[in-house]
């Protein structure tokens, strides 16, 4: 027979709202925008987030990615060192007039102080160099770019060098790029310091990170920005203040200061509009299952993993879930078989189901035991 169970938080939650779907929350001179919580991975606001766009610099972070999975894998070792080609120094160095580390045609440059030329000073000389002595030139380089996304689920993306340089099929979403920085925080924490130095000098050039919130936020710590005439002043950015983290890109912006400030309201908005609650947790029991022919005549059902989801502050409404499951389960049962579902549901979100769980073992009775059960079937109903 097929229960239903309602629990009621003892918590009031507030419900779950798009951002974007609420009039008047909040306003961006940004062309593209998405503010992602980084525990969660829900969208806090969107603006044209799918939309394929330039990502001008903001599309080194892959450059940076894959070497920093080559560091992970042991392919690779921050002391190990690239030659400056012709090529790299022309097309990224100074005379190309754009961000550059300042290498010189021969250098033998480490791969830390690349990886610093790159996300620092967001030197394409240093992106080519990577690219030409991982991958022997930048457009082998580019499709391992292309099947890294793939990989990462970035599925509005498509590379077409290291670099971000003006390519009109090189493009990005302010989405992709957001899980693109969720991986890099998440699978490289070993490195994820390198966005938060400030500064960097090679060959006696110092130069600083073009990162505004890392100057005006003191809780920012990463990741990169952008500028192109057709992309405009753009960022991927990260902050955490103290639990929380999260991830905001935007591209569009007019001037540097208009994304520094854009930067700013909306990253302090998030912050300050929302929390993290969790409204299941792992291992809670909802409610007992009766057990056929077992030696126990109940087993626990529990929730299966932490449910915690990104809501909306100071507007609290009760979350409800309901518990669905068909009962009783029929001998033998094992820790972790899935018995049920249990539904969330919250204001203005679909509904979410998350699997209930037996919490332990239950082995079925022997044939003298199962006889004994039936008798007290007949008699009293009972299992």
């Amino acid at each position: 027979m097929k229960n239903t169970w309602n629990l009621q938080l003892c918590t009031a939650i507030c419900s779950l709202m798009l951002i974007s779907s609420e009039v008047g929350a909040v306003e961006t001179k940004a062309k593209n925008l998405i503010l992602m919580d980084y525990d969660t991975g829900q969208y806090l606001f969107e603006k044209d987030a799918d939309k394929m766009i330039p990502p001008a610099s903001m599309s080194k972070l892959m450059t940076v990615y894959i070497v920093f999975s080559k560091l992970k894998d042991g392919s690779l070792s921050l002391d190990d060192t690239f030659t400056v080609s012709e090529n790299a120094w022309r097309k990224g160095g100074a005379a190309s007039g754009g961000s550059t580390m300042f290498l010189s045609i021969g250098d033998k440059v480490r791969v830390e102080d690349l990886l610093k030329g790159i996300i620092i000073q967001s030197g394409n000389d240093a992106c080519i160099v990577v690219a030409e002595n991982l991958s022997g030139n930048e457009e082998s380089f580019a499709q391992e770019m292309n099947e890294k996304a793939l990989e990462l689920g970035m599925n509005n993306s498509h590379f077409e060098n290291a670099t971000g340089l003006p390519h009109p099929d090189h493009r990005m979403s302010v989405e992709d790029l957001a899980k693109l920085a969720r991986h890099l925080i998440a699978d490289f924490p070993q490195y994820y310091h390198l966005f938060s130095q400030k500064e960097f000098v090679y060959h006696n050039i110092r130069q600083g990170n073009r990162n505004p919130l890392l100057y005006s936020m003191p809780y920012a710590d990463g990741l990169k920005t952008g500028h192109t005439e057709e992309a405009g002043f753009c960022l991927t950015a990260s902050a955490k203040k103290g639990d929380r983290r999260l991830i905001g890109v935007m591209t569009g912006l007019n001037s540097n200061k208009e994304r520094s400030d854009e930067a700013n309201k909306i990253m302090s908005w998030g912050f300050r509009e929302f929390d993290n609650y969790t409204i299941l947790k792992k291992g809670q029991k909802i409610a007992d299952m009766p057990v056929w022919y077992g030696v126990n005549e109940k087993v626990d059902m529990v929730v299966a993993e932490d449910v915690v989801k990104t809501l909306k502050k100071n507007k609290y409404k009760n979350v409800k879930t309901v518990a669905i499951y068909d009962k009783p389960v029929k001998a033998p049962v094992k820790a972790g078989d899935k018995l049920g579902v249990i539904k969330v549901k919250i204001e203005g979100q679909d509904d979410m189901e998350f699997p209930l769980i037996a919490a332990s073992n239950v082995k079925k009775v022997g044939l003298l035991g199962k006889i004994r059960k039936n008798l007290n079937y007949l008699i009293s109903g009972a299992n």
